[in-house]
């Protein structure tokens, strides 16, 4: 499981990194999402897909950006689902309900801390 959880993270960095780039991109060409309303939901990406700018270079650059963010987002989600489904079978998933009891965890974030702390 420890395995599991790592490459999740690895691919949580890379949507990260993604949506940061993208983001950059946009701000250097005078861009901006309106500050206080939120990123990364369907109104954000339709936002995006509507930009328009001078060069067609510019715009698949940005088609490209976009594309790179949505793809981390499916594999950071195809891990999520993968691990969920995994869960049953592990011999820690009782302890994962157990901390799952406790307010603000989650089940990835029991998943992870006791992968990390011992698997």
């Amino acid at each position: 499981m420890r395995d599991l959880t790592r490459t999740r993270d690895d691919f949580k960095a890379q949507e990260h990194k993604a949506r940061q780039q993208l983001n950059a991109f946009v701000l250097r060409h005078g861009y901006h999402w309106p500050s206080g309303k939120k990123r990364w939901t369907q109104t954000h990406y339709n936002w995006l897909e509507s930009l328009k700018f001078e060069h067609e270079w510019l715009q698949i650059v940005l088609q490209e950006y976009i594309h790179a963010v949505k793809l981390a987002s499916a594999r950071v989600d195809t891990m999520t689902t993968q691990m969920m489904e995994l869960l049953p079978q592990w011999s820690l998933a009782p302890v994962v309900d157990c901390l799952v009891a406790l307010r603000g965890v989650d089940k990835i974030s029991a998943m992870i801390l006791l992968a990390e702390l011992g698997d």
